[in-house]
């Protein structure tokens, strides 16, 4: 094993036993908050040193299969040890590349609770159709997932699809999942409006956004202008008679946030906020992204919202991630929320090209 794994693994077994001693100190246990935090470090520990002791024990087996060969007589058994330690050796060496994963530097974002943007593209109602394709897929995924949602904002179009939606997702590594989403999706269909049977091709973007705290994004209601008015469906008719919609204007930035699903005022104006918040500390993320990004990408692709991610089409029921040139036959299941192996895929290729950005550069 590489010298920096072993510093690594040595790092994290002192570490390890570091949080466990403070678990069990009087001062921590009747301290809630500082319990909760170590306790979720000492868990996230735990497959990490468990994966190195496992290290260990096999490198001691292997070790003892070595000294059998050197010193037993008998040709049997040193035919025995010599297989023993062949498939020592292969074991070992499948665990070390796992360690290798497990000690990348964690996304600090992958935690984070999600706001998730969709917006139909060029292709106009057909367009709007595959946005609402999209956000079921999303939402039949969150399911799978047990993950929480909520709708902050939708437009809707004449026949069904949106032009807009906005929603929040929240639970267990909502972003580390979603965060490759972002992007423009691109559909190849038969569109329902088409009487000749024409294929056409549209388009829908998709922003995945960290969900921001209140104290991670700082907004000073001098910087707001919030204006209210009545709240209007698809064709222009009224879906209240209250003055309910908000329109929240962040002065400094010009960014724009409309919310008029719900019939409360209070609720919309709230949703509106949560959206400017997240749009926002998305905004200084890109910032920090592309002054950084000639070291590491941290999407796999350039991460731009403008850049085609993925083409869905309709007659070969074939899904293709262009990101990593992969293609599944699948399309009815992926648009049921089936989305785990490109998800998986696209989390294997974003750590190997990691790996191999970490071993260029010099030890120590």
């Amino acid at each position: 094993m590489a010298s920096s794994i072993l510093t690594s693994m040595k790092r994290i077994y002192d570490r390890y036993d570091e949080v466990g001693l403070r678990l069990s100190s009087s001062e921590i246990l009747s301290n809630r908050t500082l319990l909760t935090k170590y306790a979720r470090e000492r868990s996230d520990l735990e497959p990490k040193v468990a994966s190195f002791r496992r290290y260990e024990n096999l490198t001691k087996q292997l070790d003892d299969a070595h000294v059998l060969i050197r010193e037993e007589d008998d040709p049997e058994l040193v035919k025995l040890a010599r297989e023993e330690a062949e498939k020592l050796e292969q074991e070992l060496g499948e665990l070390e590349e796992e360690l290798k994963y497990m000690l990348l530097p964690p996304d600090p974002l992958d935690g984070k609770d999600i706001v998730m943007e969709i917006r139909a593209g060029t292709g106009g109602e057909e367009a709007a159709l595959f946005a609402a394709n999209l956000y079921r897929m999303y939402m039949h995924y969150a399911d799978m997932k047990d993950w929480k949602t909520e709708l902050l904002s939708s437009t809707p179009s004449e026949i069904g699809g949106f032009k807009e939606v906005i929603i929040s997702i929240s639970g267990a590594e909502v972003y580390s999942h979603l965060k490759y989403e972002r992007g423009v999706h691109r559909v190849q269909r038969v569109p329902v409006t088409e009487a000749s049977g024409r294929i056409h091709t549209s388009a829908a973007s998709v922003a995945v956004l960290p969900e921001a705290e209140e104290v991670t994004v700082d907004i000073s209601p001098n910087d707001l202008k919030i204006d209210v008015y009545r709240s209007s469906g698809p064709g222009g008719q009224s879906v209240n008679t209250t003055d309910s919609a908000v329109r929240v204007t962040h002065l400094p930035t010009g960014m724009v946030v409309t919310c008029q699903d719900e019939k409360s005022q209070h609720k919309n104006k709230a949703k509106a906020l949560k959206v400017l918040r997240a749009r926002l500390i998305d905004m200084a993320l890109t910032e920090q992204h592309n002054e950084r990004s000639a070291a590491r990408r941290s999407m796999v692709g350039s991460g731009d919202r403008s850049a085609k991610i993925r083409t869905y089409n309709f007659p070969q029921n074939r899904v293709t991630d262009h990101r990593i040139g992969l293609t599944l036959h699948s399309l009815d299941r992926i648009l049921e929320g089936e989305i785990e192996d490109l998800i998986d895929a696209l989390r294997l290729e974003d750590r190997r090209r990691q790996l191999e950005a970490q071993a260029k550069q010099p030890e120590g």
